[in-house]
């Protein structure tokens, strides 16, 4: 197999989950021997588009072999897409849906596939250990994406799914990342409704929104009622040097591990052109609760006694 060229379009370079897809990524790229170049978009899917159309219209020798990317804006490119597939270029799509893959697959000799993990199911998870840290029910700080991101509108989905009907939300929004959430928390504490409101939990949609609700929450101690150390904080994404560390050192309660795609997305990238067959049109990630379930159980009926 000729050298293959990868470029790999994160949407920023804060948030602990694109942190680990980059690394993943190099892993992967090093072991089938691949050159990786790495972008990125800086929330903006505006500018998500321009670098991957400059990519895409250099010339051949320079072109990538293949375009894997995590959407920073509201779609999926359909239009840069079309324009990689016209030319040749593989399209791998991270962490999201894509309509428009089997017309891809169907109309152009290319990989073209999406890698994503069950957002609805990971929201779910985050609603049985809501349910399993709460059984009294309360109110909860919850944490979101933002407005334009599909993976937070369906991690809440799930979520609803399963919250028990005596938790009570009050959502807040952040942009994945922990200077968002510290801004989102100190915000609502901020407000004379906030320091009457007794909150039972914090349940953020990724680790570093929890890690800065948390900080947030530290620094604002004084404003507060109740001891906020009482507070159960949870996150998802369950990164090992994030989320996973912060569960092991007591700041955060719980989390939800979400396998990075993109080395997924390589290695099945990788088989393919050595010869193998084309991956499916969508391949989905399997998350768990850290810790399970029952440990959280467990840990809630002590703490009742």
């Amino acid at each position: 197999m000729n050298t293959v060229r990868l470029l790999l379009s994160v949407t920023n370079e804060d948030n602990d989950f694109q942190l680990e897809q980059v690394k993943g990524a190099r892993r992967a790229a090093a072991q089938c021997g691949a050159d990786l170049e790495i972008l990125s978009a800086e929330d903006d899917g505006i500018l998500q588009s321009q670098q991957l159309l400059q990519r895409i219209q250099c010339s051949a020798e320079l072109r990538p072999t293949a375009i894997i990317f995590e959407p920073a804006g509201s779609t999926t490119l359909p239009h840069v897409a079309r324009a990689a597939a016209a030319v040749g270029i593989g399209w791998l799509v991270l962490s999201r849906d894509a309509d428009y893959i089997q017309e891809l697959r169907s109309a152009f000799r290319i990989p073209a596939f999406v890698v994503t993990p069950d957002h609805r199911e990971m929201g779910r998870i985050q609603g049985r250990q809501i349910a399993a840290l709460l059984p009294r029910g309360g109110i909860v700080l919850y944490v979101q994406g933002p407005a334009h991101s599909k993976a937070a509108a369906l991690r809440y989905e799930g979520f609803l799914e399963i919250k028990p009907e005596n938790i009570q939300l009050r959502a807040l929004k952040g942009h994945w990342t922990e200077g968002s959430a510290g801004k989102a928390i100190h915000s609502w504490l901020s407000l004379s409704t906030s320091r009457n409101t007794e909150i039972a939990a914090v349940c953020a949609q990724d680790d570093s929104m929890a890690i800065g609700a948390h900080k947030a929450f530290e620094q604002s101690v004084h404003e507060l009622r109740q001891s906020w150390r009482q507070i159960p904080f949870l996150g998802c994404d369950g990164m090992p040097q994030t989320g996973q560390a912060w569960v092991r050192q007591g700041l955060l309660t719980a989390t939800v591990f979400n396998p990075p795609t993109a080395p997924l997305a390589i290695d099945l990238l990788a088989g393919f052109l050595r010869g193998g067959s084309m991956p499916a049109p969508k391949i989905l990630t399997q998350a768990r609760s850290i810790p399970e379930l029952a440990t959280l159980i467990k840990a809630s009926a002590a703490s009742a006694k």
